[in-house]
């Protein structure tokens, strides 16, 4: 599926996330959402991208923006992998990659000659009455979170 655009509602979901329970969009109601996919827990890219959202997490809060980062990996693989980093942002697990699909990152990616299907690394900046406001593709992670809570401070401008 394509990436939705900018300006429509962001794709619905219900997912397990860290720690038990279940993460849904509607509950983000009322306020921005960043959420991030990205392609494995415990990879280079990937925990450089969750700590540094991390670091980040207080002044979000402060900006009144809640975080969430998302792949295919299970909710006891998150744990895991936010025990190991100390990570403070929330993981949803999204083994059925029906929520990846939605959000077009689910793709064709190629890598050493081969080509398989994984998440190419996307941001989605939420506005509080769940229209997508921006969206970051094919993301650098280094400068990425300082550029998302900029985002984040101008929308609430």
């Amino acid at each position: 599926m394509a990436v939705p655009g900018i300006g429509v509602s962001a794709p619905d979901f219900n997912l397990p996330r860290d720690g038990g329970g279940r993460v849904s969009l509607a509950e983000f109601h009322g306020k921005p959402l960043v959420l991030f996919f990205y392609p494995k827990d415990d990879t280079t890219g990937c925990t450089a991208e969750s700590l540094a959202f991390t670091a980040l997490a207080a002044e979000f809060e402060a900006a009144g923006a809640a975080i969430i980062g998302m792949s295919p990996d299970s909710a006891a693989c998150h744990d895991k992998f936010i025990k190991k980093h100390r990570l403070s942002v929330a993981l949803a697990s999204d083994e059925e990659k029906t929520t990846l699909q939605a959000y077009g990152v689910w793709k064709e990616k190629s890598m050493y000659g081969r080509n398989f299907m994984g998440v190419e690394r996307t941001t989605f900046l939420i506005r509080h009455d769940g229209t997508i406001a921006t969206i970051w593709q094919k993301v650098k992670v280094q400068g990425h979170a300082e550029t998302v809570l900029e985002a984040v401070r101008n929308l609430a401008a």
